[in-house]
């Protein structure tokens, strides 16, 4: 009986404990989410009412400090960001797409685009 109660116990432990799910956006077409290419949100969700894009910079490995822009041109290509907002509408928070690569990167909400 106690062995049946410690093994329940630590299955909950591991439920609890297991990572969150990310954010999925949900469009007419089905749901967006990490992973998926910009066609495959494009057709789901639509054209976004705006449209960033923007190179992150590129940081030397396992630090905080980015490398110097023209050694980063030179050694490192920058990487391309695209960040895609949805207006979902009165009563919706505004939904932020962060492409990286070609591909969804994040989604997040807000009040305001990020």
């Amino acid at each position: 009986m106690r062995h049946a109660l410690l093994t329940i116990g630590m299955l909950g432990l591991f439920w609890f404990a297991s990572p969150a799910k990310a954010e999925a956006l949900r469009c007419s077409q089905g749901s967006a989410y990490e992973g998926d290419s910009r066609v495959s949100v494009l057709y789901k969700c639509g054209q976004p009412a705006l449209k960033d894009t923007f190179c992150d910079p590129v940081y030397f490995p396992g630090t905080l400090h980015p490398v110097p822009s023209p050694f980063a041109q030179s050694v490192a290509p920058c990487l391309p960001v695209e960040l895609w907002v949805y207006d979902r509408g009165q009563g919706n928070l505004i939904a932020t797409v962060r492409f990286r690569g070609g591909v969804v990167q994040s989604i997040s909400y807000g009040r305001q685009p990020e």
